[in-house]
């Protein structure tokens, strides 16, 4: 961290000063702020780069900053520390986690890759760094696919942590895909009830789902693809109307680009919209964005040999994502 005493300054109780502050204190500490799409949209409108996994981690491979401040959850800012370990990684708050990552401990997924001996392990970027350490190779829902048809025919394919997301490359791939048995706490409550109530309401809506949601709502579906996917489609599609199963935060992104239509979130089981918001990633806010800015901290470190190890899974991925 460069050698900067920001720490006297209080949180300013005005959000338009907020705002400020936080962008003075980013330039004086020569940090890149990125931000993931399910961020609030006051954070993705302070980011210097906003975009879906795949995107954050070539931004974050790329940069020349000296400080990269994260908003995303825990996985992802390791995921900036492992592709660039000269920055120093900050996040704003060290409790976003990941449910997928807390669904497959490091210790369980190397006992699950020996109970498989000569599969290949690809392993969706939703982990901890411990476990792309054990793994091949690292995908992401926006290249997941097309790494899998790399892999040769013959080769047996563990896919982990996301169980649906896996059906769903198993069914788009024909290949057959040894599933780990997690799940996202956003995705796999959408309500099939409640978007055949909004379908009632609004029929001329196409429905864009993340790969991640249950096979059911992506039966449904009039699209399946990643965020940034999904945001290409709404932004080029003709139609004027669509029904968004994502985390909502997406949505932000939408409007900005394409003011003159109408996005609707799909609700959960309860038919709340606000239970799928996801809370890990809501962790973040403007106040400890400022607070990360101003003390340095949290900050953000591995052990070299684990860090050297998850790297070479995520090059492959980032190699393979290119070709």
């Amino acid at each position: 961290m460069p050698n900067v005493n920001l720490s006297h300054r209080a949180v300013p109780r005005d959000p338009e000063m907020l705002v400020e502050e936080i962008k003075r204190l980013k330039a004086e500490r020569g940090a890149l702020l990125l931000a993931h799409y399910y961020q609030d949209g006051d954070i993705q409108d302070l980011a210097d780069f906003v975009g879906d996994s795949l995107e954050l981690a070539r931004a974050a491979q790329r940069s020349q900053a000296r400080v990269i401040a994260f908003c995303g959850v825990r996985f992802m800012a390791e995921v900036a520390k492992i592709l660039n370990p000269e920055a120093e990684v900050l996040i704003p708050s060290l409790e976003a986690g990941c449910s997928l990552e807390d669904s497959c401990q490091p210790d369980d997924f190397r006992r699950w890759r020996e109970a498989h001996p000569g599969a290949v392990a690809v392993t969706y970027i939703n982990c901890s760094a411990g476990v792309k350490a054990l793994s091949d190779v690292i995908v992401t829902s926006s290249s997941a696919e097309k790494i899998i048809r790399q892999l040769p025919d013959d080769q047996p394919i563990l896919f982990a942590p996301d169980r649906h997301l896996g059906a769903y490359l198993r069914r788009v791939t024909g290949r057959d895909l040894i599933l780990w048995p997690g799940a996202c706490v956003v995705h796999e409550q959408f309500s099939l009830e409640a978007l055949a109530g909004l379908k009632l309401e609004h029929p001329e809506a196409l429905l864009a789902a993340h790969p991640e949601c249950p096979e059911g709502l992506l039966a449904r579906a009039d699209f399946v693809g990643s965020t940034s996917a999904i945001l290409r489609f709404v932004t080029e599609s003709p139609r004027d109307e669509f029904l968004i199963a994502t985390e909502p935060g997406i949505i932000h992104q939408m409007e900005k680009k394409a003011p003159g239509k109408r996005f609707i979130p799909v609700p959960g089981g309860s038919g709340e919209c606000a239970c799928n918001v996801c809370p890990f990633m809501r962790k973040n806010t403007l106040v400890n964005l400022f607070e990360c800015l101003r003390d340095g901290q949290p900050r953000l470190d591995m052990p070299e040999d684990l860090r050297l190890a998850a790297l070479k899974p995520l090059e492959r991925m980032l190699e393979m994502a290119a070709v």
